[in-house]
């Protein structure tokens, strides 16, 4: 099934702070399969729009993936910075 890119753009706004909203729950919200939204996130982090999973650790983050952690976080009280690493297993 195709998406417009209008529905593509507000679904990959649901995956970005401050919502963060995991794929599972997007997919039951908005019907759509959890392998295409994994694929518009790929498609996404390949833009620079989205960080690694937390699995990989900052260890393997490149100096653009550092950069959008610091711009993500930038406007995080202490409560949802602390929230953020931990999701992100930091």
């Amino acid at each position: 099934m195709a998406y417009s890119p209008e529905r593509k753009a507000a679904v990959l706004t649901k995956m970005l702070p401050p919502n963060n909203r995991p794929l599972r729950q997007l997919s039951q919200e908005e019907g759509i399969s959890r392998g295409t939204l994994a694929k518009w996130r790929e498609e996404a982090r390949a833009k620079g729009q989205f960080l690694p999973d937390a699995k990989t650790g900052p260890e393997g983050w490149t100096s653009t993936d550092k950069l959008a952690a610091v711009i993500e976080t930038a406007a995080m009280n202490e409560t949802e910075l602390g929230e953020y690493c931990r999701r992100r297993g930091l």
